[in-house]
C-alpha cells in the first residue's frame, strides 16, 4: 500500500503534472482523502530512481491499432510528468500510485543492453522494426547520466536491427551518430511527439518534457541529418490543444518531417480521475465542456478501449478532427503513412552467434 498521505497531496506541485497521488487499483486497501478547505504549502517531491534490471526487454503485442508488435522501455515511470499520459496506469502493477509516484518514482533497467543482446541472439528470433519509448519516454532526464536508451541503440546497429524511436526529449541529438549510421541502412526513424506550440500550455501539461521550440528545433535537426522524423500530434484534448493541429502540421512540415499523424485523449483507469483534477486545477472554466466532448468521442463513456476506435476516436467532434488533419497534410504535402524500414539486414554478430542458445 501507498505510504499515508497528507491533505498536501492535493496541492498543485509547479513542475508536476499530476495533482494527488490516488492509490493503485491492485492494493487492497483504498485510501480517500477529504480536502478540509485549507491552504497547504506543497512540499518539494524529489524524483527518485531505481536500478531495476530486467529479465526480459522486449515486449510484445497483438494490438490492431499499433503498427509495430514489438517494442522496448528502458524506464518505468517517467519523469517527464505529462498530465495525460496513458502509461500512468501501469504504475499500480507496482503497488505505486499512477499520480505523483508515477512522475517521482522511476525505474531504470540499467542490464539493458545485456539482456538485449541476449534476446536478439536466440536463434527463434526473427527481426521486425523495434519502438524505442513507446510507453514511457526512452529520452526522460536522467537518460543524460545512466545512457541506458544509447547502450540500446549500440546493441542494435550491432545487430543491424530496425528502430523507430519517439521521443518529446532534444536529448535525442545527442545519438545522432547512432541514428545516422543505422538511417543510411534503412534501419532508424525517429517520430518526434508535439503536443502544442504553446509554452505556457506545455509547462503545465507536460511539465518536464522538452519545449515545444526544442521538439520543433529537432525535427530540424534530424531531418538535416538525413534521419527520417515523423510526428505525432498527440494527444488531441478537444478545447483545449486540437485548435492547433493545422499549425503543428505547418510548422514541422517546414521543418522537414515527412509524415504525421495523431491520437485523441484517451483516459483509462486511474487516468480519469487524474486528468478531471487537472482540469479543475488549472482550466476550471472549460472542465466540464472538455470532458463532454471527451466522453462524446469515446461513445460516451470517458474511455472505450476498443481497438479500432481507441486511438481515433468516434462521431462528428472525431470526424471533424479527421477531415481537419487530412486536409492540413495535404495543403503541407505530409505523408499520413510511415515508410517501413528494413528487416533483412538483421544479422547476429560472428562473434557472438550461438553464444545463448
Amino acid at each position: 500500500m501507498n505510504p499515508t498521505e497528507s491533505p498536501v497531496q492535493w496541492t498543485y506541485r509547479k513542475g508536476r503534472g499530476a495533482i494527488s497521488n490516488p492509490t493503485g487499483r491492485y492494493e487492497l486497501e483504498q485510501i480517500e482523502f477529504q480536502h478540509d478547505g485549507r491552504e497547504y504549502e506543497a512540499e518539494t517531491l524529489e524524483t527518485r530512481y531505481f536500478d531495476a534490471p530486467a529479465k526480459s526487454l522486449i515486449n510484445y503485442n497483438q494490438s490492431p491499432d499499433i503498427a509495430l508488435d514489438r517494442s522496448i522501455n528502458p524506464y518505468r515511470g517517467c519523469e517527464h510528468g505529462c498530465a495525460y499520459c496513458f502509461a500512468r496506469p501501469n504504475h499500480a502493477y507496482l503497488g505505486l500510485s499512477p499520480g505523483l509516484d508515477f512522475e517521482t518514482q522511476i525505474f531504470c533497467k540499467t542490464n539493458a543492453a545485456e539482456i538485449l543482446e541476449h534476446e536478439l541472439q536466440a536463434s527463434r528470433y526473427r527481426c521486425e522494426t523495434i519502438g524505442l519509448g513507446y510507453n514511457t519516454d526512452a529520452y526522460q532526464p536522467i537518460e543524460r547520466q545512466l545512457k541506458i536508451t544509447r547502450s540500446i541503440l549500440e546493441v542494435l546497429r550491432k545487430f543491424r536491427h530496425p528502430v523507430s524511436v519517439i521521443t518529446k526529449s532534444s536529448l535525442l541529438e545527442r545519438d545522432m551518430d547512432i541514428l545516422q549510421d543505422m538511417a543510411r541502412d534503412g534501419l532508424a526513424e525517429v517520430v518526434v511527439s508535439v503536443t502544442t506550440l504553446d509554452a505556457k500550455l506545455s509547462r503545465i501539461l507536460e511539465p518536464r518534457a522538452g519545449a515545444p521550440h526544442s521538439r520543433i528545433a529537432l525535427v530540424g535537426a534530424l531531418s538535416q541529418a538525413g534521419i527520417p522524423v515523423g510526428v505525432l500530434a498527440a494527444p488531441m484534448i478537444p478545447f483545449l490543444n486540437d485548435g492547433e493541429l493545422e499549425d503543428i502540421i505547418k510548422t514541422v512540415a517546414e521543418e522537414g518531417a515527412y509524415c504525421a499523424g495523431y491520437v485523441v485523449l484517451r483516459l483509462p483507469h486511474e487516468l480519469k480521475q487524474l486528468f478531471r483534477e487537472w482540469l479543475e486545477q488549472h482550466v476550471p472554466e472549460r472542465a466540464e465542456r472538455i470532458m463532454n466532448t471527451v466522453r462524446s468521442l469515446h461513445g460516451g463513456v470517458d474511455y472505450d478501449p476498443e481497438f479500432g476506435r481507441r486511438l481515433s476516436g468516434q462521431g462528428e467532434f472525431a470526424r471533424l478532427l479527421r477531415q481537419r488533419f487530412t486536409l492540413a497534410c495535404k495543403q503541407h504535402g505530409l505523408d499520413g503513412q510511415r515508410h517501413s524500414l528494413r528487416t533483412d539486414r538483421f544479422r547476429v554478430p560472428s562473434d557472438q552467434a550461438n553464444l545463448f542458445e
